[in-house]
C-alpha cells in the first residue's frame, strides 16, 4: 500500500436506533499528516439518508471512510446467513439486497420489516423475550473477524443479536440498506477488491482505534477532551480545541478518523490471515482486525 493511496479518512459512528435523526451517528474527517480531525457538520443531528447523501455527493476525493457496524451476517460457521430458508442469500450484496427489498416501505433506512419478517425473524434474539427457533443461544453467531476481534481483546456481539445497549447488530441492519443505495458508486473492502485508486468503504470497530491509541477495550469510550486529545496525541496527531465533556460518539470517530490515517498504509491489515475470498464475498471483515 504506497503512502498515499489515501488522501481522506472518515469515520461514521453510526445508529440503527428508530426514528429519522439521530444523536448517535457522528461524522469525522481528517486529511493526510498530523492535523487534529474535524466533526462535518458539528452539532448536526444526522439522519440515515444524510450520510448517504454525504457519501454520494460531497465525500473528499480518495477518502478512507469506515463505518462502526457489521457490514454482514455470520456465513462460514453454518454455511449459510439464514440456514433453512429458501430466500437465504449467496453473499454479502445478496443479503443487502435482501434486506433493502424486503424494508421498502421501512422508512429512514430502517430494518424492522426484516428482523419481524417470519422466516428472517427465527434466527435473531428480539427486545420482549422473542428469541427465534434457529437463534443457537449464547451469545450468538460471529464471523470469523468477530472471532479475530475476541482474540485481540475486544468484546464484540453477534449481528443477530437486537436485545442491549451494547448490541449492534440494529446499526448493522440499517447500515446494509445503505450500502446497497451505494449502488456500486463506492467500493466496500473486502467484499469489493481494493481498487488503486478513488474512495473505498470498509468496516471499522472503534475499540480496535482506541487500543491502538493506548487504551483498553474496557476503557474505549472516551467522554472529555483530555482524554481524547491523550489519545490523538498517541497516534501522532494534533489536539482538539476545547475541554470538558464530550459526547462518546463524536469522540469515537474523532479518534477513528485519525486512526485510519496511520492505519491504511499498513499492507498486512488488507491481507489478515483469516480472509480468505470466500470470507471476503460472504462475511467481509474489519479493517484492523488481525
Amino acid at each position: 500500500m504506497r503512502a498515499d493511496r489515501f488522501r481522506h479518512f472518515a469515520a461514521i459512528d453510526w445508529s440503527g436506533a428508530a426514528g429519522e435523526r439521530h444523536r448517535g451517528i457522528a461524522v469525522a474527517l481528517c486529511t493526510s499528516g498530523s492535523a487534529a480531525p474535524e466533526l462535518v457538520r458539528p452539532g448536526h443531528r444526522w439522519s440515515r439518508g444524510e450520510v448517504l447523501d454525504w457519501l454520494l455527493e460531497d465525500l473528499p476525493a480518495d477518502t478512507l471512510v469506515g463505518f462502526d457496524m457489521g457490514i454482514s451476517l455470520a456465513f462460514a460457521d453454518a454455511g449459510g446467513f439464514l440456514p433453512g430458508w429458501a430466500e437465504t442469500p449467496p453473499d454479502a450484496k445478496a443479503l443487502w439486497a435482501l434486506i433493502d427489498r424486503i424494508c421498502a416501505d421501512d422508512p429512514h433506512l430502517a430494518a424492522t420489516s426484516f428482523v419481524d419478517h417470519a422466516q428472517a425473524a427465527r434466527h435473531f434474539r428480539r427486545h420482549g423475550g422473542r428469541q427465534g427457533d434457529l437463534f443457537p443461544g449464547g451469545q450468538g453467531r460471529f464471523r470469523v473477524t468477530e472471532r479475530a476481534q475476541a482474540a485481540m481483546g475486544c468484546k464484540p456481539y453477534s449481528n443477530f443479536n437486537l436485545v442491549g445497549a451494547a448490541q449492534v447488530g440494529k446499526s448493522s441492519l440499517t447500515g446494509m440498506r445503505l450500502l446497497h443505495r451505494l449502488g456500486g458508486c463506492l467500493p466496500v473492502w473486502p467484499i469489493d477488491s481494493l481498487p488503486p485508486a478513488g474512495s473505498v468503504v470498509t468496516e471499522i470497530y472503534t475499540t480496535l482505534a482506541a487500543m491502538a491509541a493506548g487504551r483498553s477495550a474496557g476503557r474505549s469510550k472516551m467522554r472529555d477532551y483530555a482524554d481524547l486529545n491523550a489519545a490523538l496525541s498517541a497516534l501522532g496527531s494534533a489536539g482538539l480545541p476545547g475541554s470538558g465533556p464530550i459526547a462518546d460518539h463524536a469522540s469515537d470517530a474523532l479518534l477513528t478518523a485519525a486512526w485510519l490515517r496511520t492505519a491504511a498504509h499498513d499492507p498486512a491489515l488488507w491481507a489478515p490471515p483469516a480472509l480468505t475470498d470466500e470470507i471476503a464475498r460472504t462475511e467481509g471483515w474489519t479493517f484492523g482486525a488481525r
